[in-house]
């Protein structure tokens, strides 16, 4: 269901996408979303209504273009994870992960450095007993499937990372092409993107996008692994569910939600909730990001995962 209902006259974007939920220490539910000006967050002290738009929350100062910000608290501070342009770029290839760190999980972030080169997008970032993961995307021209793929370094703090990256998940599936003949004619560039990690015990789950999300194909699947609680993230063996050649979407276009993809994932009171973007079917031709913010109960039943899908 739509997590955030728009009404008239209302200064929030039309669309929420990328969301990415928190509860923070002060016991209040957070979002923060994709915005061309900035993160985009929303709020309530209830997980399932009463959320609220609360404006922008990041200092985007010599910046644009903001993308799939991801908040962790640490030691009392609150790290954003993200990737944005520089302001006078026009080029979207240069979008670069970057960290910025508030006081308070409503902002304002402020940037503290930029954490890799371009192209680096969709931070998905985790702190366990062994140390701080970084889950991120990036290009690989030179592979049997081209295009974006899924990578896992370990950080050193907050705001460094160590430099060891892994590919943990790559595209395997003609249902993962972006686009054919992208870039080279004869040759289609896939995606996939948008990693979300969480485990039960010592099953692990790498949630992650595949395709464009205005294609038929576009789906949110998952790989799983097995290791101890505190495993260091980049050594899992991550196998994508069924199998590496099997499309077989949790999550895909209905005949009334289309778009669905790039997830977050809460534990609340007892059961798992997945928050994920997804357009109202037929809203494809209507002006700006119609992607909005939505919100359903996800079992878990040993290495398998459902959703009770509602309007």
């Amino acid at each position: 269901m739509k997590l955030y209902q728009r009404k008239m006259n209302d200064p929030a974007p039309a669309g929420q996408a990328d969301p990415y939920i928190l509860k923070a220490e002060d016991g209040r539910y957070y979002i923060y979303a994709t915005g061309a000006k900035g993160p985009s967050l929303f709020s309530s002290n209830s997980l399932l209504e009463g959320w609220a738009y609360e404006g922008e929350c990041l200092d985007m100062t010599g910046q644009k273009s903001c993308w799939a910000p991801c908040v962790v608290c640490m030691d009392g501070k609150y790290y954003m994870y993200y990737s944005s342009l520089d302001a006078d770029t026009q080029d979207v290839h240069q979008q670069t992960l970057r960290v910025a760190v508030s006081a308070s999980p409503r902002g304002p972030f402020r940037m503290i450095k930029k954490l890799l080169p371009p192209f680096s997008i969709d931070p998905h970032v985790v702190v366990n007993g062994s140390g701080i993961y970084h889950f991120y995307c990036g290009n690989v021209l030179e592979a049997e499937r081209v295009g974006t793929h899924i990578f896992c370094d370990r950080m050193t703090d907050p705001i460094t990372m160590e430099g060891n990256p892994v590919c943990v998940v790559k595209p395997t599936l003609d249902e993962e092409i972006f686009m054919r003949n992208r870039f080279k004619k004869g040759e289609h560039w896939h995606t996939v993107e948008g990693a979300f990690y969480f485990h039960v015990g010592q099953t692990h789950f790498l949630m992650f996008s595949g395709a464009n999300y205005t294609n038929p194909t576009y789906f949110i699947g998952y790989c799983v692994a097995h290791g101890p609680e505190d495993a260091d993230l980049r050594t899992l063996t991550w196998k994508k569910y069924p199998d590496e050649h099997t499309y077989a979407p949790l999550l895909c276009n209905t005949d009334y939600i289309e778009g669905m993809g790039h997830n977050s994932v809460i534990f609340d009171k007892g059961e798992y909730y997945i928050v994920y973007h997804g357009r109202d079917a037929g809203d494809a031709g209507i002006p700006g990001d119609t992607r909005c913010a939505r919100i359903d109960r996800m079992i878990v039943d040993g290495e398998v995962l459902r959703v009770e899908l509602t309007r």
